[in-house]
C-alpha cells in the first residue's frame, strides 16, 4: 500500500524466492532493491519474501504473470514450464566450467536471446536479469565416481522434460519435488539422491546427511517482473547496474546485474 512521506509517495514492491537469506538468491534482492531505491530516491522499496513464503517457482510465475507479487528469481528449468526452451539450459555438459556459465550470462547476445525467447513464448513477464548460483552437485548416501553410478537409483529434479529425458538415458528414476521438501526426501525411500547448487544445500540441514560429486551441468536462473508492475524508467535501470560488462558480482551465488 502506498506511504506518503513529505510530497513523495512511496511505493513497495513484493520480491519472492524459494531460497534462503544467506544465499545467492538474497544477494541479488539486496543488490536490485538498493539499486531501485537509489535510482528512484527513496519513493520505491522492495519486500523480500524467500523460503517460498508465497510458493514454489512454478506459482511465483504465475503469481507475477497475473500481477499479484511484482518480482521473482526462478531457475531456468522451472521456467521451461512456461517457456519450454528455456529447458536448454538444463543441458549437460552445455558449459564447460563456472567461469564459462558467468561469463555466458553476461553476454549481451545471451541476455537479448533470453528476453526474445520469453516475449515469445510467453505473456504478462519479463527477463530483467539472469544470473547464476554455481554448478550443480549431486548430493548421496552413496557416492556418485561416474555416469554409471546412476544406474536403478532415483534422483531428485526439477520438473522439467530436460531432465525427465537426460537422467534416465544414464539409467537413472527422476523425482520431482520442491526444493523445500529435499531433505526429508532423503530420509525414506522417495529419492536417495537430489542435484541442486552448493550454494543453497549449504544453507539448509541437509548439509548433515550428504555426500557431494560435481555434476556435469549448471543452475542459471532468471530475475522476472510482472508485466503489471509500475516502476517504469527506474525499475528499467537497475538493468545496468552491472557496469562491468554486465557481470555485475561474480562471485559464486551471487545475483548478475545486466545491461540495459
Amino acid at each position: 500500500m502506498p506511504i506518503v512521506a513529505g510530497a513523495q509517495e512511496v511505493k513497495h514492491y513484493r520480491f519472492a524466492h524459494d531460497q534462503q537469506l544467506n544465499t545467492g538468491y538474497s544477494v541479488a534482492y539486496d543488490m536490485f532493491s538498493a539499486k531501485l531505491k537509489e535510482l528512484s530516491k527513496g519513493t520505491m522499496l522492495v519486500d523480500q519474501y524467500p523460503g517460498a513464503q508465497l510458493g514454489q517457482e512454478p506459482q511465483l510465475l504465475q503469481l507475477v504473470k497475473a500481477g499479484d507479487i511484482d518480482f521473482a528469481i526462478i531457475s531456468s528449468a522451472n521456467t521451461a514450464t512456461i517457456s519450454p526452451q528455456a529447458g536448454v539450459m538444463s543441458l549437460h555438459f552445455l558449459f564447460r566450467n563456472a567461469d564459462h556459465v558467468v561469463k555466458s550470462l553476461a553476454d549481451q547476445k545471451v541476455i537479448d536471446a533470453i528476453k526474445a525467447m520469453i516475449e515469445e513464448t510467453t505473456q504478462g513477464l519479463h527477463v530483467i536479469a539472469t544470473g547464476s548460483q554455481g554448478v550443480r552437485n549431486i548430493y548421496s548416501k552413496k557416492e556418485i565416481h561416474n555416469v554409471g553410478d546412476l544406474k536403478d537409483l532415483k534422483i531428485r529434479v526439477q520438473a522439467t522434460a530436460t531432465e525427465d529425458a537426460i537422467f534416465p538415458a544414464y539409467g537413472a528414476q527422476t523425482v520431482h519435488m520442491p526444493f523445500g521438501s529435499v531433505y526429508t526426501s532423503l530420509r525414506p525411500a522417495s529419492s536417495r539422491r537430489l542435484r541442486t547448487a552448493s550454494t543453497s544445500i549449504s544453507s539448509t540441514s541437509t548439509t548433515r546427511s550428504r555426500r557431494c560429486c560435481r555434476s556435469p551441468s549448471m543452475r542459471p536462473t532468471m530475475r522476472w517482473c510482472s508485466s503489471a508492475t509500475s516502476c517504469g524508467r527506474a525499475c528499467r535501470r537497475t538493468e545496468a547496474m552491472g557496469d562491468d560488462g554486465g557481470g555485475g558480482d561474480q562471485r559464486e551465488g551471487a545475483g548478475q546485474g545486466l545491461r540495459a
